[in-house]
C-alpha cells in the first residue's frame, strides 16, 4: 500500500475513508499553518533587510564643528543646539571650534573629510553653504555636495557709521559719498564676507565709490569703526547692539526687508535702494553623503526644540530670527542665496585664491 491519500481512499472502504479524511485535513491545516509561518517569517527579514542601516542613530557621541571662533552668533547657536540634541537623543553632543582660513575654510574642510555618519555636523554661515565654491578659486571640496539639515536663524546686516560722521539716513550717506568719491571707506568682515558683499552691492545700486577694508572677522571691524579708522562699517546687531545703544556708532538702516523691532524708527536700506537685501543665517550641515534619514531626524530635533517658548526666547534674545528648517527648505535658502550673491562676486571680481 502507497502512503498517499490518494492510495489511502482507494483501498479503504466508505467509512474509513471518510475517517481517513477527516485525518488528513487538520494534516493539512497544519501545513498550511507552517508554510504561512515561512512565508510570514521570510518578508519579516526581507523588511529588515530593507530598513535604514542607522535606524538606532545616534548611539554614541555627536560633535558639531563650528569653524569660526567662540563666543560669536554661529558658537552660541551651536551651543543651544547641543544642549537640545543631548536631551532629545541621550547622547553627548560637544562643540569643537575650529577657526582659520578666509570665512572658517579650515574647520569647514575637516568637516568634509568626516565619515558620512551623522557624528559629525557643522554649524557655519549661508555664505559657506552658497557661494564658497564662487569665491575660492583653488577649494578642494564641492560645497554643494553637503547634506543639509536645519537653519537654525536669520539676521539682516546693519548699516553703520562712525558717530562723527555728519549723515543721519542711506540718502545723506549716499549723497555724502557721492560728492566726495573714493574718499569713504567701509570694513567688513574679511574678503568674500557678507559686509563685504553689501557694502559693493551699496556701491553698485547706490552709483557710488566707497573704499573696503577687510579685516580678520567682526570684531577687529567693530574696533576699527570704535576707533574712527573707518567711516563706514555692515554688521550684524548682536555684535553691535551694546555700542549702537551706547552712542559709539550710529545705526542708520537695516538691510531687511522690514524693520526691526528692536529699533522700529530706523528704516530699511530697501526704502531708499528698493530690493536692497543683505543678510545672512545659521546652519547645521551633515557631510556629502548622509543618510536623508540621519538628516531628517537631527532636523525634527532642532525644529522641535526651536518651538519650545523658552528656546524660542533664548534665542530672539540675541536679537535673531529662530527658524529650524527642513532639510529641503535649507536646500532652497543655499539656491536663493547663490542667485543672489554669484552675479555680483563675478561683477565685482571678488576672489580667494
Amino acid at each position: 500500500m502507497r502512503c498517499s491519500r490518494c492510495s489511502l481512499h482507494s483501498f479503504l472502504p466508505g467509512g474509513a475513508a471518510r475517517a481517513a479524511g477527516s485525518l488528513a485535513r487538520p494534516f493539512d491545516r497544519r501545513r498550511r499553518e507552517v508554510l504561512g509561518g515561512i512565508l510570514v517569517g521570510a518578508l519579516a527579514l526581507l523588511w529588515v533587510d530593507a530598513a535604514p542601516a542607522q535606524v538606532d542613530y545616534p548611539t554614541r557621541a555627536i560633535t558639531i564643528v563650528v569653524p569660526l571662533s567662540p563666543g560669536g552668533t554661529a558658537d552660541i547657536l551651536a551651543r543651544v543646539v547641543a544642549e537640545q540634541l543631548r536631551e532629545a537623543f541621550a547622547v553627548s553632543v560637544v562643540v569643537e571650534n575650529r577657526p582659520g582660513g578666509a570665512g572658517g575654510l579650515v574647520g569647514t574642510e575637516s568637516f568634509f573629510r568626516a565619515p558620512p555618519d551623522g557624528y559629525t555636523l557643522l554649524c557655519a554661515p549661508q555664505l559657506t553653504f552658497s557661494i564658497a565654491n564662487a569665491l575660492h578659486r583653488k577649494l578642494t571640496f564641492d560645497v554643494s555636495m553637503i547634506e543639509p539639515v536645519s537653519v537654525l536663524a536669520t539676521y539682516p546686516a546693519v548699516l553703520l557709521v562712525r558717530p562723527d560722521l555728519p549723515v543721519d539716513s542711506t540718502a545723506a550717506l549716499i549723497a555724502f559719498a557721492k560728492d566726495r568719491p573714493g574718499t569713504l571707506n567701509y570694513g567688513s568682515q574679511g574678503v568674500g564676507q557678507i559686509g563685504h558683499l553689501a557694502g559693493e552691492q551699496l556701491n553698485h545700486m547706490a552709483g557710488i565709490k566707497m573704499v573696503h577694508i577687510p579685516f580678520r572677522g567682526s570684531a577687529p571691524a567693530i574696533t576699527a569703526l570704535l576707533g574712527g579708522q573707518i567711516d563706514v562699517l555692515l554688521d550684524f546687531l548682536p555684535a553691535t547692539k551694546p555700542h549702537i545703544e551706547a552712542g559709539k556708532m550710529k545705526l542708520l538702516a537695516v538691510a531687511a526687508r522690514d524693520r526691526l523691532k528692536a529699533f522700529p524708527t530706523i528704516e530699511t536700506i530697501n526704502e531708499v535702494l528698493p530690493g536692497f537685501e543683505a543678510d545672512t543665517w545659521m546652519a547645521i550641515a551633515a557631510p556629502p553623503g548622509t543618510s536623508g534619514d540621519i538628516a531628517g531626524k537631527v532636523s525634527d530635533a532642532i525644529r522641535q526644540a526651536f518651538q519650545k517658548p523658552d528656546i524660542k526666547a533664548r534665542i530672539e534674545g540675541l536679537d535673531v530670527e529662530p527658524r529650524g528648517t527642513t532639510p529641503a527648505e535649507m536646500r532652497e535658502l543655499i539656491r536663493q542665496s547663490a542667485e543672489r550673491w554669484t552675479p555680483l562676486i563675478k561683477d565685482a571680481k571678488i576672489a580667494i585664491d
